[in-house]
């Protein structure tokens, strides 16, 4: 990348959170939490306005990648009391001296009652002047859906989120690993597919899936491996007694796979679920498995990690098998060959 790199920028907005702090960041359009400063809390509003600015750095980088990142207005927020109580604003914060002059930031923000905040509701987001999800997406001929409920909306902007976050890391994790053949593949699969896909949330899920594929025909076994292990330590961690059980869920809460079942017999280190309205496309008698694994590698420790992913088709979706140890190099990391 040009310049400070995303990882850099985000261990930078981690080096400014606390985890007593009273003050986080949100958009002010849709409520979301920002990547990579979601789940983040901040001392103090200056801090948390120093860390508003890096998120739009961040954001502005990594739209290196995708143009069609949306934009958010990310402002800072103080959360309300445990009692429910109202806090002061953020205009009438006291100092020393008493009251602080009120704040002209754009990244700073007024709070509001309790009362008043729950008399609030989001409109429909409006991603690249298209309101909602809906519409003919153009990415497998599939028709237009009908008009999408707040939770499938809210879901939408979770997916693309997800989506991109992981396409940062694993980009991170290419250039850092002078695999400059496999990042302008991606990028050059990914421009192709921009100019045919129009919805937001499709044209995400293709960058992965772009991904896989890149990274499958031009990177061995063992260095896919080594990649996403690059790319899962640039994302923040995620501790998970049960690393198949937390990945999983991760990708059904993001609308990766709509849900999963794991077989009762199943361990940390084999296991068998059945993945049932997965959002990812199969192409080519190939699944692509890099989110799913990135997702894994996140809440293993290097020495217990999947080493072979094997996917399967059954009448009720896909049959995922895992497994830790296995002879030989790693199979299916970033995208396996669907068994029949």
């Amino acid at each position: 990348m040009i310049g400070t790199t995303l990882l850099e920028i985000s261990d930078h907005i981690e080096s400014l959170a606390s985890e007593t702090g009273e003050y986080s960041l949100v958009c002010a359009r849709y409520g979301d939490r920002p990547v990579p400063a979601a789940g983040l809390r901040f001392e103090s509003r200056p801090v948390a306005r120093a860390a508003a600015r890096a998120t739009e750095q961040y954001r502005d980088a990594l739209r290196r990648y995708d143009p069609r990142l949306p934009y958010y207005d990310v402002i800072v927020r103080q959360e309300f009391a445990d009692d429910g109580s109202a806090v002061e604003s953020a205009g009438d914060a006291r100092g020393p001296d008493g009251p602080d002059e009120p704040s002209n930031d754009p990244h700073d923000v007024r709070r509001f009652s309790a009362a008043e905040a729950s008399e609030w509701s989001l409109s429909d987001p409006v991603v690249e002047g298209v309101e909602g999800v809906g519409g003919t997406d153009g990415r497998d001929g599939r028709d237009d859906p009908g008009e999408p409920s707040g939770r499938d909306t809210d879901r939408g902007r979770d997916r693309v989120e997800f989506c991109h976050e992981a396409a940062a890391a694993v980009f991170e994790a290419l250039s850092a690993g002078g695999h400059a053949d496999a990042e302008s593949a991606v990028m050059d699969a990914y421009f192709d597919l921009a100019e045919r896909v129009s919805d937001p949330d499709d044209l995400c899920l293709c960058l992965l899936e772009a991904m896989a594929e890149a990274l499958h025909r031009r990177l061995t076994p063992d260095e896919q491996a080594a990649v996403l292990a690059a790319a899962a330590a640039g994302l923040p961690p995620v501790s998970a007694d049960d690393p198949v059980s937390g990945a999983f869920e991760r990708l059904a809460g993001a609308g990766v796979v709509d849900g999963y079942a794991r077989d009762p017999d199943s361990t940390a280190e084999s296991a068998t679920v059945l993945v049932t309205d997965c959002a990812l496309t199969a192409r080519d008698g190939r699944f692509p498995t890099l989110p799913l694994v990135l997702e894994l590698y996140r809440r293993t420790e290097p020495d217990r990690r999947h080493d072979a992913v094997r996917i399967a088709s059954v009448d009720e979706g896909w049959q995922v098998s895992l497994s830790v140890g296995s002879d030989g190099e790693p199979v299916g990391i970033a995208s396996a060959a669907i068994r029949s």
